[in-house]
């Protein structure tokens, strides 16, 4: 050991150090209380960011914090490996997408390495290992056989250039956005998971889960959805025949309404455009918009006037015109909706679109004209205006009473909806794990047999053509039927890689080789007691989780419900972004000093946004790494902002984290030993408790704030003992390891600091040993008196009393009352 601290080498030396002894393998059988770290698992795309730095580095602080504290720490990592990426590499740079998947994974692994992070690479996985998705297909079987499994046909995006179906995120302005086609809704027949079956207790489980953000739970519940409305059916008026059926979750507005609005394959909307050119042209039209519901909130508002009218249920003397409209999915609710533009936005846009009354019956204040203006509807409390018997009543009231009325009268009757839809897993392309289904003429959808799990993806396959490979393979997929042996063929949809990250963590916790996971094993380190990820995930991902987890409860195979027990949404990794004269994006590495390096032009400073590649402002860690080192790049991740807030991303943020890595360096190199002083001491004690809340609150930056004030400390004194010098050490570990191993070291301690324990705390050395205490005279603050600790009443007084500032106020003066609080406050009545 020289006294010379190298980043690079320091971080060589203990990655080797803590690989050649296991430091972070987990012991299933361990007696000490279990803790489970988890940090949402990355795609492989093939570089890390410095998002990917920051989150890591949280859950790594934390996982070696509670190693330190006794406990035993499950720190797993592992890779999210399938999905279209990998297709569009394979069709854009003719490579496998297997082999351009482990490509990636081998190089971020390296990436991930070089930060030292406490991770157990020995439960290491990626979801697409056919060892991996063999289990996940029995899991889907035991779903399966449970009733929980079924398939139907459903509304997809279709590219029919592609000839292939197309996520919601994928159609941009209607068009496929690789073909640039435009995209056509077709019925395809998919598999669903009936997570409805489990709403009620999705919701209620939110109402457990005091650990995670109330905005997430917040999401989850607005995802879930669960509404209170009346489902009624508005009769035709003459010559039209058909009632129709709508649900609405504000019956109390029933006044207000001015149109009823059909989906574009609603059955009457069919009818109509059996006679009518018009209506035809409109239903193809509305074929290329979106699938969900969350899509076409934001589409333009279109409808088509069938001509037809309905009954208003309580008024009538007036009737409703019936419009084929785009914002209308046929899969939710009944496939029509009521249209009350004053008090919905969407009804409010298509009335002033289509010219419609756009009356108010909702009023929050003195306000009851009927005829509403603006373009932003009321969405409020209130009360019903312009409602005839409704007049008067709160939105409560007014929804009870038309309730009631319609179920007196039989026009309709109340009901509980959700906006949650059952989950639709099949996904039309070759990267994902293989439904295991035989389609058979006689015997009809048949499971695969579990002994021939799994059944894995063809390696020969072509991306030359257009649609999904599987679907034309020449051998994969013509087999025999594992009932009757006559020729059959192989289920060629892939399952959503949704279903892949929900259950990885199961997968962590135990890895037996004949069955997804050992329920005892896994339920000792489960559930996840620290989830850590971007809030970007906070629906769906977490959503599905805790439905895939209920599911395997239901069907008895582990006794758990909630996954994910505590959660942390940290904030994003930011930086300016940067353009040419000629508008091209410019990397942060491409300009110097307001100008493009290459070009000597000037640039344009755009505002600090979210690292992305499309604008190029990503800063890539590993010049970071070759230049400061992985403690630096570690304590700038923890530094200033709030680990829940986004971080800019700064060069003197990165060289300020450098040289407090010298400084804490420097500090132990030059130590020389010494007595210390009881000031120290109890400042030790101080930051020994406060980094621990702060790490075990992962509030980062207030841990990085006390150990940038205890290193100033014993900058300054002129006497450190051994015990700060040790205790400044184990403190800052789980932050900037590589240099506490290498100090750790070069004071001759034994073993690794990895392996040491966090310092005790005595409790009397919180205690302040003095008291700075106010002197008022006649109620106005003179001077202040520091006096032991406990001070008797008289001792203080006379203190007060002999203090030279509080002597000049008095100015001879008697005091007729001195009022003492100990250790606060004296108070003297002149």
């Amino acid at each position: 050991m020289t006294a010379r601290f190298s980043p690079a080498e320091a971080d060589a030396r203990w990655q080797a150090a803590w690989d050649e002894r296991a430091t972070f393998v987990a012991d299933d059988a361990s007696t000490k209380p279990k803790r489970y770290v988890l940090e949402m698992f990355p795609y492989p795309s093939g570089r890390i960011h410095m998002g990917h730095v920051r989150n890591y580095t949280m859950g790594d602080v934390l996982a070696r914090f509670l190693r330190m504290t006794g406990h035993e720490v499950l720190h797993p990592m592992g890779w999210d490996a399938f999905g279209m990426p990998a297709e569009n590499a394979a069709m854009e740079k003719k490579v496998h997408p297997g082999k351009w998947t482990y490509a990636n994974i081998a190089a971020m692994k390296a990436q991930l390495k070089r930060l030292g992070l406490a991770f157990d690479w020995s439960r290491e996985f990626a979801t697409c290992d056919p060892e991996y998705y063999g289990h996940e297909q029995a899991l889907f079987l035991e779903l399966l056989n449970s009733g929980l499994v079924y398939r139907k046909e459903s509304a997809v995006n279709w590219d029919p250039v592609d000839m292939t179906v197309l996520a919601n995120e994928q159609v941009i302005d209607g068009r496929g956005w690789r073909s640039g086609a435009v995209v056509e809704k077709r019925k395809l027949s998919q598999w669903f998971l009936k997570i409805t079956d489990f709403a009620d207790d999705l919701l209620d489980g939110l109402g457990s889960l005091d650990q995670w953000p109330d905005k997430v739970r917040l999401m989850q519940e607005n995802w879930i959805g669960k509404s209170e409305g009346l489902q009624f059916s508005f009769a035709p008026v003459a010559p039209f025949a058909d009632r129709i059926d709508v649900y609405s979750t504000r019956p109390d507005t029933i006044f207000g309404a001015s149109f009823v609005a059909i989906a574009a394959d609603h059955p009457v909307a069919r009818a109509r455009a059996q006679d009518d050119a018009e209506a035809t042209a409109f239903i193809e039209l509305c074929k290329q918009g979106g699938t969900t519901a969350a899509e076409l909130e934001t589409a333009e508002k279109l409808g088509f006037d069938t001509g037809y009218r309905m009954q208003h249920p309580l008024d009538p003397a007036v009737t409703l015109p019936v419009y084929i409209a785009n914002f209308v999915l046929m899969d939710y609710g009944t496939g029509a909706v009521m249209g009350v533009p004053a008090h919905d936005q969407r009804d409010l846009d298509f009335a002033r679109k289509y010219g419609l009354e756009v009356r108010r019956v909702v009023s929050d204040g003195d306000t009851t004209d009927p005829v509403f203006a603006g373009d932003e509807a009321y969405t409020g409390p209130g009360r019903l205006v312009n409602s005839g018997p409704l007049d008067g009543l709160d939105v409560a009231a007014a929804k009870r009473f038309v309730i009631d009325r319609a179920e007196a009268e039989a026009w309709g009757k109340g009901t509980t909806v959700w906006r949650l839809r059952d989950w639709g897993v099949s996904r039309q392309r070759y990267w994902g794990t293989p439904i295991p289904i035989v389609h058979c003429d006689a015997c009809g959808v048949v499971p695969v047999p579990r002994a021939q799990l799994p059944v894995t993806l063809p390696d020969d396959v072509s991306f030359d053509i257009p649609g999904n490979p599987l679907d034309r393979h020449p051998t994969w997929k013509h087999v025999d039927c594992p009932a009757c042996g006559a020729p059959a063929w192989r289920e060629t949809d892939t399952l959503d890689t949704f279903v892949d990250s929900s259950w990885y963590f199961i997968r962590f916790a135990s890895q037996p080789k004949d069955r997804p996971f050992d329920r005892a094993v896994a339920e000792s380190w489960l559930p996840v007691g620290q989830y850590i990820g971007g809030v970007e995930h906070a629906i769906l991902h977490l959503l599905y989780a805790r439905f895939w987890t209920r599911a395997l409860n239901h069907v008895g195979l582990i006794d758990l419900k909630e996954p994910f027990a505590g959660l942390f949404t940290q904030g994003m990794v930011t930086h300016e972004t940067y353009k040419a004269a000629d508008g091209r994006w410019l990397a942060p590495s491409e300009v110097t000093d307001g100008i493009e390096t290459a070009t000597g032009d000037a640039i344009a400073i755009g505002r600090v946004e979210k690292m992305s590649k499309s604008k190029k402002n990503t800063v890539d860690p590993e010049p970071i790494l070759d230049r400061y080192g992985a403690d630096a790049a570690r304590w700038f991740m923890l530094s200033d902002s709030p680990p829940e807030r986004d971080l800019p991303w700064s060069e003197a943020g990165i060289e300020g984290a450098e040289r407090f890595v010298r400084r804490v360096w420097k500090l132990v190199a030059s130590h020389a030993g010494g007595p210390g002083s009881d000031a120290l001491a109890r400042m030790r004690h101080r930051t020994i408790a406060g980094v621990a809340t702060d790490i075990e609150t992962l509030q980062f930056n207030k841990a990085v704030a006390k150990l940038y004030t205890f290193l100033g400390e014993c900058e300054k004194a002129r006497q450190v003992a051994d015990a700060d010098i040790e205790t400044l050490l184990l403190l800052v570990s789980p932050m900037i390891p590589h240099l506490a191993e290498e100090a750790w070291a070069l004071l001759g301690k034994p073993g690794l600091i990895a392996d040491a324990a966090w310092p005790t705390v005595d409790p009397a050395m919180l205690v302040d040993a003095e008291s700075t205490i106010a002197v008022q005279v006649n109620g106005k603050l003179r001077d202040t008196i520091v006096l032991p600790r406990g001070t008797s009443k008289d001792a203080t007084e006379a203190a007060a009393l002999a203090a030279e500032k509080v002597v000049r106020a008095l100015e001879g003066k008697t005091p007729r009352k001195v009022i003492v609080v100990p250790d606060r406050l004296v108070n003297i009545v002149a």
